[in-house]
């Protein structure tokens, strides 16, 4: 019994040290002090190369090799260079690094961003994210690890895309769907840090000033107009309704008499969705003469019922903004 005992206490304490020697291990394997080289031949650059934990795209964790560019070796002494190196370690080395995913930006957005965000968003928006993504994002991005986009990169997409003839509002809005891509994947787990936040945009500037029709112009070209049309300019002139929110308008919200319309409903390409803030929901007042073509326009019109459209089809569908901008307003002269 007493060398059965001794036997267990030897086994134990053998156990013990290997567990030990495990844990001096990891925690070996754990500290790095990296690699500095310098890479180049005209512009010399610091290079620091290093290990880092990461989660795989099967939720296994692995560890990949990093390189990041210092700075210029004629303006980053070695010294300098090598503490820019420790800085970047500590994290690691201090255990304080969360491991980040290495899926790809096209698998996330295809798995994830699509079927679970986009559904979630208005239909008009969603139309435009998806063609975001597959015009400009995707082959930009698809490749890429979502923890080896910079923020760098993300500021020099956004930027050559002004330079290709892109509008302001256009290169913005990549770069708001970029944020909203990676802060998604962050808020998920998949990353630490959302890249797109903080890149920044020039100065708008307008390449032509916005033009306004006279009174004069919109007399003449309610004139010349057909109905429903001509009611349609009218609304929205006097108003400042929005189109979308004229097509989805419905009888149920026009009082005639008190000469109101209330905004409840937008309408984009026969989808119908609710306005994009609280403050888009309101009452309109009518001026008499927007109250009059309306009386007109109800007379015309084979259904009155609350939920009918005020402006529709035959068939009681909405009317094509795009249509009658082509094939009404555009011929005017």
């Amino acid at each position: 019994m007493l060398d059965t005992g001794r036997r267990m206490a030897g086994d134990a304490g053998r156990g013990g040290r290997a567990n030990n020697q495990r844990e001096v291990l990891m925690a070996r394997r754990r500290y790095q002090t990296g690699c500095l080289f310098v890479r180049g031949k005209r512009r010399k650059m610091w290079v620091a190369r290093f290990r880092e934990d990461v989660i795989k795209p099967d939720g296994s964790l692995g560890r990949v090799i990093r390189s990041e560019v210092l700075g210029p070796v004629s303006e980053l002494p070695k010294r300098e260079a090598h503490k820019l190196l420790e800085s970047r370690l500590r994290p690691l080395n201090e255990g304080r690094h969360q491991p980040q995913s290495t899926i790809s930006f096209a698998t996330f957005v295809e798995n994830h961003f699509e079927p679970a965000i986009l559904p979630t968003l208005k239909f008009s928006t969603r139309q435009s994210y998806s063609t975001l993504l597959r015009t400009h994002l995707l082959p930009r991005f698809g490749d890429k690890h979502l923890c080896d986009i910079r923020r760098s990169d993300v500021q020099r997409f956004a930027l050559e895309k002004l330079q290709r003839g892109y509008s302001w509002e256009h290169a913005n809005k990549l770069r708001h769907l970029m944020s909203k891509v990676l802060g998604t994947a962050q808020s998920w787990g998949y990353l630490s840090e959302n890249a797109a936040r903080g890149v920044k945009m020039p100065e708008r500037t307008l390449k032509r000033p916005h033009t306004f029709l006279t009174v004069e112009e919109v007399r003449r070209l309610l004139s010349v107009l057909p109905e429903p049309v001509r009611t349609i300019v009218l609304l929205a002139t006097l108003t400042g309704l929005r189109i979308g929110e004229i097509l989805a308008l419905r009888w149920g919200r026009v009082d005639l008499v008190a000469g109101t319309l209330q905004v409840k409903e937008t309408c984009w390409r026969g989808h119908f969705g609710t306005p994009k803030t609280q403050a888009s929901r309101r009452e309109v007042p009518l001026a008499p003469i927007v109250v009059q073509a309306l009386v007109a326009h109800r007379s015309h019109s084979l259904n009155h019922s609350p939920d009918a459209l005020v402006f529709s089809t035959r068939k009681g569908t909405p009317l094509n903004s795009d249509n009658m901008r082509k094939r009404e307003l555009a011929s005017v002269d």
